[in-house]
């Protein structure tokens, strides 16, 4: 019964995102794929995968919903950026590792959901952030990131590959 109600939400966010997802790593995880219609794309919210994300077995807890006002990229509702966003921390990291003023929404925590009006505006958003983070040769940190339609899952690089495979697969698993 478990796995039957972890499936309805992730059947929802199938017919919403579309398809795609990727590995994790230093290339970003990209999806091509269109959304069955670009209503249900605004439709979408950052908060709904966080819920499709946490019914898959995720650990994470929702910190932050960003507003226009609060976003500190300056993208949200803006051109060419997101529609909806949210900050994550996940359970696995413990606050003590991350030392003193690291910001309750920062990557570093846990991560982020982004939505985009379109699967391509996800893609370039996870290769802008992967030559970013490469082109500082480590001094910026790492994250994994990966998509699915219009959503882009940003999850940070303090957890181990394997750990970070829960997003991956929670992720994919919605567009299948």
């Amino acid at each position: 019964m478990k796995k039957i109600m972890a499936a309805v939400p992730l059947a929802c966010l199938v017919a919403l995102a579309g398809c795609g997802g990727g590995d994790a790593g230093s290339a970003p995880a990209t999806g091509t794929s269109g959304v069955a219609s670009t209503e249900q794309a605004r439709a979408l919210t950052a908060e709904q995968v966080a819920n499709v994300l946490r019914s898959a077995g995720t650990p994470l807890t929702v910190t932050l919903v960003y507003t226009a006002e609060s976003d500190p990229n300056k993208l949200l509702d803006r051109p060419g950026g997101y529609t909806s966003k949210i900050a994550f921390s996940d359970s696995r990291i413990p606050p003590a590792e991350l030392g003193e003023g690291v910001a309750p929404d920062a990557i570093e925590r846990g991560g982020s959901v982004e939505v985009y009006p379109t699967p391509a505006g996800a893609a370039a958003r996870a290769q802008f952030i992967q030559a970013a983070l490469q082109g500082a040769q480590g001094v910026l940190g790492s994250e994994y990131d990966y998509t699915a339609g219009p959503v882009l899952v940003r999850v940070t690089g303090t957890l181990t590959p394997a750990q970070a495979g829960v997003y991956q697969r929670a992720t994919a698993g919605a567009t299948r």
